[in-house]
């Protein structure tokens, strides 16, 4: 089995305004990068071999992070189309009944001309598929919200509706295994990053 560890990337402008980023290149604030500065991914990934989203905020966050990382398209955040840039406040109170219609469907919430979860779910196991080409790993990937969020739906057999069945941190690691039946399944979440500060 391949092992996986996702990290998502740093504090934007935009995260602080909720807004949806999507494929938009926002990226790092000061205070995102602030935040990744001085941190290194778990020690169980120390050996890990690195990609990361072609996004800007992505590729800040590896950079601070210190890892050499490969770029990978599929590691890109979902697609949101035409709502990207939007807040959910904004979208709901310009089409209540709309939003109301698509937030129930779970996996298949889709925004108009974007991506819905499970496309995101099928191109992140055509990616881990070909990493087993390369071994067992240990891979990481700095990735984002999106992406994480759906593969742990897809290792845990969520459906993406509420209530989430676990609270994701977002200033950690993420381990994932990917098996030979093309399944994730979890081995540990919200594994702190290592602060270079703290073992002075």
């Amino acid at each position: 089995m391949t092992m996986i560890g996702f990290i998502r990337h740093g504090m934007t402008e935009w995260n602080k305004e909720h807004r949806i980023q999507g494929l938009r290149d926002v990226p790092l604030c000061a205070e995102g990068r602030a935040a990744i500065s001085g941190t290194r991914p778990p020690a169980r990934l120390a050996r890990a071999h690195w990609y990361v989203s072609p996004l800007m905020r992505a590729v800040e966050t590896a950079d601070l992070l210190g890892v050499l990382a490969i770029p990978e398209p599929l590691l890109t955040e979902m697609d949101w189309g035409e709502w990207e840039g939007r807040t959910l406040h904004e979208l709901r109170a310009a089409d209540p009944d709309a939003m109301k219609a698509n937030e129930v469907r779970g996996l298949d919430f889709r925004p108009p001309g974007g991506e819905s979860p499970r496309d995101v779910q099928a191109r992140l196991i055509d990616w881990a598929d070909a990493l087993t080409e390369q071994g067992s790993g240990p891979f990481g990937a700095v990735t984002h919200k999106g992406v994480i969020r759906s593969v742990i739906a897809s290792a845990l057999g969520w459906d993406m509706l509420p209530p989430d069945p676990v609270k994701l941190q977002w200033s950690a690691a993420h381990i994932l295994r990917f098996t030979p039946e093309q399944t994730f399944q979890v081995v540990e979440l919200n594994v702190p990053l290592e602060d270079l500060g703290a073992s002075r």
